[in-house]
């Protein structure tokens, strides 16, 4: 999951020097954020789209309850600015997802099931940082069509997407354009002629604006993550994957290994036993439908619910 590149370098160097004047957990505090991140503190970072935000509440509020000091930098950016963020020190976790996570990290690796992944993960994931143990809950990308679409070309499947005529304009992260499992994917995993995709980027996650450009027919596929309550409230319908194209995408934190006692592998541990997909769609229901709940007043009562803080 994971999910705006980095267009320039100069502005990676940029988000990344701002990183000191994010938010910590005391919102409230003069003190610069190199004082702020004293030795224990856990500095945590979130991806740009609110469920990262949410899982990253879980691993603040649940270390916190531990005792242990706690530094926030939410809605950092798209992978390739929080592990750089992480490689440089700015931040020690970050909620992550194994099979985007496996394929930054191993282009070419060939895992396809959820242990091959999370094995070839922890294998491939750079020195100075690991990852622990991941949680059942998944959130994959997933390519969705209206019910309209659906019924007029006879598409359940991203195998019958070849069979289809005319264009197809694919709605996505910007990055997506490049990903294994993007137009390129559609082409060599399920025959699709690349002159027939047309790539439209648009820079929010799968959120609200790639909702409303396939509701309002400037996309035909949206690329939409599979927990995002948008999906059943406008009767989208999400295309099956019978060929596993879309890797595995379990919840796992990427920790920097200094920063990983054995008191935060533990806590952190506990969080992922618990949480399942059903919990993610529950908890992005209640941040993105009527009530706008926080992801720190989610996460906060999910954790409560959990008896883990």
């Amino acid at each position: 999951m994971n999910r705006r590149p980095v267009r320039l370098l100069a502005l990676a160097a940029a988000l990344l020097l701002a990183l000191a004047g994010c938010a910590t957990s005391n919102p409230t505090s003069s003190s610069p954020s190199s004082s702020a991140a004293a030795s224990g503190t856990v500095r945590i970072g979130s991806a740009n789209f609110p469920e990262s935000e949410i899982i990253a509440e879980l691993y603040a509020q649940a270390l916190e309850a531990k005792g242990i000091k706690v530094e926030r930098h939410m809605q950092i950016g798209a992978r390739d600015i929080y592990v750089g963020a992480l490689k440089d020190g700015s931040i020690d976790l970050v909620p992550e997802y194994t099979g985007n996570l496996l394929q930054y990290f191993d282009a070419k690796t060939t895992a396809t099931t959820p242990d091959e992944v999370t094995k070839a993960l922890t294998a491939a994931t750079p020195s100075g940082f690991s990852v622990l143990t991941p949680a059942s809950a998944e959130d994959k990308d997933s390519y969705n069509v209206t019910k309209e679409f659906s019924e007029k070309n006879h598409v359940t499947s991203l195998a019958d997407l070849a069979a289809t005529s005319g264009t197809l304009r694919i709605g996505g992260n910007p990055e997506l354009a490049e990903r294994p499992y993007g137009p390129k994917g559609l082409t060599s995993a399920y025959g699709v002629p690349a002159d027939r995709l047309s790539f439209v980027a648009i820079s929010d996650g799968g959120g609200p604006l790639t909702v409303k450009a396939l509701k309002e027919g400037q996309v035909d596929l949206a690329d939409i993550y599979s927990t995002t309550p948008a999906i059943k409230d406008n009767g989208f319908v999400t295309l099956t994957d019978p060929k596993n194209m879309i890797m595995p995408q379990n919840v796992v934190p990427l920790i920097s290994t200094k920063a990983a006692t054995q008191t935060v592998k533990d806590t952190l541990d506990k969080v992922s036993a618990a949480l399942t997909t059903d919990d993610l769609l529950a908890m992005n229901s209640r941040n993105q439908g009527s009530e706008k709940a926080s992801p720190a007043q989610v996460a906060k009562d999910w954790l409560k619910q959990k008896n883990l803080a």
